[in-house]
């Protein structure tokens, strides 16, 4: 029996097929990264909250609030009909683009020196981490769409180029460096997946690299935090003091740590120590062993998105959980590399664990799409099939004769998108009825 008579019978839609299992797994590590986070934050920020505000727990009744809140939007995301998110993509893009023109405005907030906030009393919204998300959907939307074109300069990879060209202008014009180059990497390794030539993947990257060169020397505050990623013990009052105290903090640690709330460098040495820089005091308090469960973390992670990224039917799913692993996973190493100076020094937050709401509610909202796409395995695009559900056994072979064919495989539930058997950017040679079966997911009768 095909699958969508298989989910007829067994009370699914096509607009909204049976919901399966979310994965527990992922949504288990989450929880763990959440909590531990919870936890850091309580430790690291104490002391400069309560010279701060007058009170020891400001920052972590804040942390709290924003996991709270972050957990409803995964609720909401995770229970979002697959007829809800088909759309989102454009005004996602549009309003978060709008945000960033905000952030430019009067109506935006500067803090030492950067326009990268929106406040609303005393809370701050920070644009940029929902710019990652709406890019997410966009190229998913664009690469899966696309394919027939994606290899052409001119409608394959102009436009998702000039879109994240026009984001990452106006995150330089804050400025957020570390922001722009984000979004340029999650460009580069979207068109990676989606079929892009390399030709202009190689010619794209040597652009960046150069463009970014340009950039780091244009400003002096940029070309000092390059020198000091190379010694920065050279300057170690100055433009090296953050990876100095880092590094003090990591070497204290040692094995098995001080313990929780131990932590010396948090008391005023180490800067950001509940923001970017809260992996050091950990690694300080948990020591290696911490460090090393943080990673373990991570890498679970990292696999069980994958699995749900390589276990979706549609370009369109495999694309956004794809990305939304991106998001998540490079944020976490790349926080990981300044704070252990493998990279130069830039405002990265770590996902789950850093103070920060915007961060947070994203984050784990995201991690609520990604059990959505996991949910909901099938897409039925075609309106005569959710009409007449029937439609697929019918084949009106009258209407191709003569043209090219291949030879049609039978497709099950968890059959991958064969390029070799359906290359949809040569559909002249396809016959047009396997690429409707692809697409719907209908097996052919027996």
């Amino acid at each position: 029996m095909s699958a969508s008579v298989d989910a007829v019978q067994a009370g699914g839609t096509f607009d909204s097929p049976r919901l399966g299992q979310p994965d527990w797994w992922l949504l288990a590590i989450t929880a763990v990264l959440v909590a531990v986070g919870l936890t850091m934050v309580f430790s690291a920020s104490g002391i400069i909250a309560d010279r701060m505000q007058a009170d020891t727990y400001y920052f972590f009744k804040r942390q709290l609030l924003f996991s709270l809140i972050g957990g409803i939007g995964l609720l909401i995301a995770a229970a979002l009909p697959r007829r809800a998110l088909k759309h989102v993509h454009y005004p996602a893009l549009f309003v978060c683009i709008a945000l960033l023109f905000v952030c430019l405005s009067p109506f935006g907030s500067t803090v030492k020196g950067a326009n990268r906030w929106i406040s609303f009393g005393p809370l701050s919204l920070q644009p940029m981490e929902f710019v990652k998300i709406a890019l997410v959907l966009y190229l998913a939307y664009f690469m899966s769409t696309k394919q027939a074109i994606i290899k052409t300069f001119s409608k394959g990879v102009l436009p998702p180029f000039v879109i994240t060209g026009v984001i990452c202008a106006l995150l330089l014009k804050q400025p957020d460096f570390g922001g722009a180059a984000f979004c340029a990497l999650l460009l580069f390794f979207m068109c990676f997946v989606g079929g892009t030539r390399f030709i202009y993947l190689g010619a794209s990257a040597l652009i960046a690299c150069g463009g970014a060169y340009l950039l780091i020397v244009a400003e002096p505050y940029r070309f000092r935090r390059l020198l000091a990623f190379r010694d920065p013990f050279a300057d170690a009052a100055d433009s090296g003091y953050h990876l100095v105290n880092s590094f003090l903090a990591f070497g204290s640690g040692g094995l098995s740590g001080l313990g929780l709330g131990a932590s010396k460098q948090k008391l005023f040495y180490l800067p950001e120590a509940h923001n970017d820089f809260i992996m050091a005091v950990m690694g300080e308090e948990a020591g290696f062993i911490g460090i090393a469960l943080i990673f373990l973390l991570i890498a679970a992670f990292f696999w069980r998105s994958m699995l749900i990224a390589l276990r979706q039917s549609g370009l369109r799913e495999r694309f956004t959980a794809f990305g939304l692993t991106l998001v998540i996973t490079v944020s976490s190493l790349l926080n990981l590399a300044v704070v252990m100076g493998v990279v130069p020094p830039k405002g990265v937050p770590m996902p789950f664990i850093s103070y920060g709401g915007t961060s947070l509610v994203v984050t784990v909202t995201a991690v609520g799409l990604m059990l959505n796409v996991g949910m909901r395995r099938y897409m039925f695009q075609d309106e005569a099939v959710r009409e007449n559900p029937s439609v697929w056994q019918q084949e009106p072979e009258e209407e191709y004769q003569g043209l090219p064919t291949v030879p049609v495989r039978r497709l099950s539930e968890d059959t991958p998108f064969n390029p070799e058997l359906h290359p949809r950017h040569r559909l002249p040679h396809v016959r047009p009825w396997a690429k409707y079966l692809h697409r719907n997911r209908i097996r052919q009768p027996d």
